[in-house]
């Protein structure tokens, strides 16, 4: 699994903690940065991240900011993208079971570290569960038309 992961500069902490996981867990990944502290506009960060994702050079991609909302607003901008917002391990494993979300989003100033890491293993664990599901998918990929 290849793994696109980007941060504004309130998601600089935490992208790098998350970085540090997938090297634990042995997840490839391209950071797609910042390399500042200084602000920059999260939809620059969230566009690159997701038109990789949405042309299939990356399986997944992960995106930070401090609330997580403006990068998950501008990531699902993009056709083919579905970008979820999640601050629980419930809803990381809801999300990629019944969504097929292929883009995961969290706000650095929402949720600690030790969570962050628990809700990115589990949503690159979880499988689509395909079935009844799928007309569902479809219906957003309609919505994209």
């Amino acid at each position: 699994m290849k793994i696109a992961i980007s941060s504004d500069h309130g998601g600089n902490v935490l992208r790098k903690d998350v970085m540090n996981l997938l090297d634990e867990i042995g997840v490839d990944y391209k950071d797609f940065g910042p390399q500042t502290d200084d602000s920059v506009d999260y939809p620059d960060y969230a566009k690159p991240v997701a038109e990789a994702v949405a042309a299939g050079e990356y399986d997944r991609g992960i995106l930070i900011c401090g609330t997580g909302i403006g990068m998950s607003i501008a990531a699902n901008k993009i056709k083919g993208v579905r970008a979820a917002l999640v601050h629980d391990v419930f809803s990381a494993k809801a999300t990629r079971g019944h969504n097929d979300s292929n883009v995961l989003v969290m706000g650095e100033r929402v949720i600690g570290s030790g969570l962050a890491r628990e809700i990115v293993k589990t949503w690159l664990s979880e499988e689509f569960e395909g079935g009844r599901h799928e007309n569902r998918i479809q219906k957003i990929t309609n919505l994209e038309n």
